[in-house]
């Protein structure tokens, strides 16, 4: 019978399976080519289920609509044992933006079939349903779930990359630096294995140290990889950290501006917010018209909520913008959904994101007021990772900077995480 690379049971031919693992592993280490090779496997068998849910994953990180339901219809109506009907149903729901119910069904899922890799790649990982959450101290919690699943993946590069990353949010960088370098070693093009090291560099405070191996290795990349530019926009960080504004202009007009970004649209567009806000929160000059072309792009493409992560730096885009229209009738519809809680994170996204504005119109005790109760709670964000979550924090030190609260600053300097190098906040050092 077929399998997968974890010795899973497929049902389909051995010549459909050899394509679906291949995308597989693709789609893991997010190089090109994973949609034609699950679009192969459909090719040599049109009744392959799971390589239909490859090809919705695939048509979802493109934000194609049409394809992804197309996709999870062709696979529902396909054959399927036990293990990949409860696997079609986990990407059912993940698909269909009910993560709730997901988390529920890939919890049991794994219970029952610890090897399923496709599966736990969207449940404990960085991108996966529980760090989507929004619950405090959701990284502790998938740190613990990835680590529970040691013994049924080993020294696996795809399993090691992502417990890497879980580790390192929960302030283990040697441990998780060891396994990052170890996925690297084993499968050089793994796009989350550079990933992982970056943010482990990042936490450990020593993103500089790391710049150049993370930029020799993109230079080996290809563009069209779903990661190279926030690859880029890491190293665009680190020469920012390093006081390189100049470098980090370069490297974002280069790979990390929206035109230039190949990754899938909410990430292009929250790395261009992420970049040009913590530039400007490091001293350098506001750039009017960039942050006005990223709210169009932004209001074209993510035109409704959702969900903080994406909906917190599109608020702020349109703060800065001015455009006041777009922001307020965003902030309304996500307030809606907080009142009948059906918002991630509950009002954690809409105070952060009043804060983040109050700051940017140079309301900085209203900053502060906002966002002084949100301290130790980034994980209600919904998304994402520290490092990114860090905007909320470094506005509000830069904004107790300007107004000469040294007590509230120095309050959340204590609070900090001890990892991290300087933090590049004008007026701190």
């Amino acid at each position: 019978m077929a399998q997968d690379r974890f010795g899973l049971a497929l049902t389909t031919t051995e010549a459909a399976a050899a394509h679906y693992v291949r995308g597989c592993d693709l789609m893991f280490c997010v190089q090109p080519g994973a949609r034609a090779a699950f679009e192969a496997a459909l090719a040599e068998d049109p009744g392959f289920a799971l390589a239909s849910i490859g090809v919705a994953q695939m048509a979802a990180t493109a934000g194609d609509l049409p394809a992804l339901r197309a996709a999870i219809a062709a696979a529902q109506a396909a054959r399927m044992d036990a293990r990949e009907a409860s696997h079609a149903g986990f990407f059912a729901l993940l698909l269909t933006g009910q993560l709730a119910a997901a988390e529920r069904a890939a919890a049991a899922h794994m219970a029952a079939w610890p090897r399923d890799a496709v599966v736990m790649n969207h449940y404990a990982t960085n991108s996966g349903v529980m760090n989507n959450c929004g619950r405090v101290r959701s990284k502790q919690e998938r740190a613990a779930v990835m680590e529970a699943y040691a013994p049924h993946f080993g020294d696996d590069w795809w399993y090691l990359c992502h417990l890497a990353m879980a580790i390192s949010e929960t302030d283990r960088p040697d441990q998780a630096r060891a396994m990052a370098e170890r996925s690297l070693a084993l499968n050089p093009l793994n796009c989350q294995a550079a990933h992982g090291r970056a943010h482990i560099a990042y936490e450990s405070g020593e993103a500089d140290g790391w710049r150049p191996g993370l930029t020799a290795w993109l230079a080996t990349c290809p563009r069209e990889a779903g990661l190279h530019g926030h690859l880029s926009w890491h190293v665009a960080l680190a020469e920012l950290h390093a006081g390189n504004p100049e470098a980090a202009e370069r490297l974002f007009a280069d790979a990390v501006a929206p035109d230039k970004h190949q990754g899938p649209t909410r990430i292009k567009l929250i790395d261009s917010v992420q970049y040009l806000w913590r530039m400007e929160l490091a001293g350098n000059p506001r750039d009017p018209a960039r942050w006005r072309a990223l709210d169009a792009l932004a209001n074209r493409l993510v035109p409704k909520p959702a969900g903080p992560f994406i909906d917190v730096h599109l608020l702020l885009a349109g703060a800065v913008a001015g455009n006041s229209t777009a922001f307020e009738t965003r902030l309304a519809a996500i307030t809606e959904q907080v009142r009948e809680d059906r918002y991630i994170g509950g009002d954690f996204g809409p105070e952060a994101a009043l804060g983040l504005a109050a700051y940017a119109n140079g309301d900085y005790a209203g900053a502060i007021a906002r966002l002084a109760p949100l301290m130790g709670q980034t994980d209600r964000m919904g998304g994402g990772s520290r490092a990114q979550h860090d905007i909320v924090e470094f506005t509000f030190i830069r904004a107790c900077i300007e107004t000469g609260r040294h007590d509230e600053l120095h309050r959340a300097l204590t609070l900090h995480r001890a990892g991290p190098g300087p933090i590049p906040v004008a007026g701190l050092h």
